[in-house]
């Protein structure tokens, strides 16, 4: 998949090129750490000691039951050592896209949706092996960056959504290939073993991408995106609707005492 250059004004008064050469530090440090660790796991797996590795990959049984809650960051860094496609397309639009959405957002706000996507992605994965999956799913390893990555193309399609973008060999706006990868990514489900919960995991990164995209709205996500500040927004608004209940119930049971008035002891 590739796409061609398409320029617009990003949300903090400058202009941007889609398809520019410049790498930002955050995408090379994702590329430069995926690969390495991939190179790691391959020769450790042809030596014979894959399971050094082990500890990284995203097993549901030991998130729920032993608490080993930091696989569900490890395992994006983490890919088959024995499929290369597998690193190979997550990578290859990890740089076409990756840096687009850095130079929008910045490298701290870039970072924070890589890895909230990512995150939630497992998070998918857990919840959905443990109420739908069998005793083999929640033995089963999850590795890879894909759910991140589809949370990066729904970013783009909805930044970028005139950007053409290279289907294969078919050439479609941003807009219309996000869908389209989400769609078939959704219908791959159906025809996986294993109940394909994996799969379907991977789009939990698009909708985690999608809950705190419009959160912020499109103008406002392309150049002050924050989800720390949306999660704080909304924690303070549950507080408020908390109180605003415990109030009321205070006044009705005030109401209630006949004969009493609120400030009679």
């Amino acid at each position: 998949m590739a796409y061609r250059d398409y320029y617009g004004t990003g949300g903090r008064g400058y202009t941007y090129s889609v398809g520019s050469s410049n790498l930002p530090p955050a995408v090379k440090w994702l590329l430069i750490v995926n690969v390495a660790l991939f190179l790691g796991y391959f020769f450790a797996t042809q030596a014979g000691s894959g399971w050094l590795f082990d500890w990284m990959g995203l097993m549901p049984s030991q998130v729920v039951y032993r608490f080993k809650v930091w696989q569900l960051a490890t395992y994006l860094f983490l890919h088959s050592a024995t499929a290369l496609t597998h690193i190979l397309l997550n990578m290859l639009t990890l740089w076409m896209i990756g840096k687009d959405l850095e130079n929008v957002w910045g490298t701290k706000r870039f970072l924070q949706y890589y890895l909230i996507c990512g995150v939630g992605a497992g998070v998918f994965v857990v919840l959905l092996n443990l109420l739908f999956g069998s005793e083999l799913d929640m033995v089963t390893r999850t590795i890879g960056a894909s759910g991140a990555i589809y949370g990066l193309l729904l970013a783009f399609g909805i930044l970028f959504p005139d950007a053409t973008l290279f289907f294969w060999i078919f050439p479609m706006k941003a807009k219309y290939c996000v869908a389209l990868i989400g769609a078939i990514a959704f219908l791959m489900t159906f025809g996986s073993t294993g109940g394909g919960i994996s799969h379907t995991a991977h789009l939990g990164g698009m909708v985690w991408g999608l809950i705190y995209l419009r959160s912020r709205g499109l103008q406002r996500a392309a150049g002050s995106f924050d989800p720390i500040g949306w999660a704080n927004r909304i924690y303070r608004e549950w507080k408020h609707e908390r109180a605003k209940k415990k109030f009321q119930v205070y006044m009705r049971k005030q109401r209630g005492d006949s004969g009493r008035g609120p400030w009679v002891q």
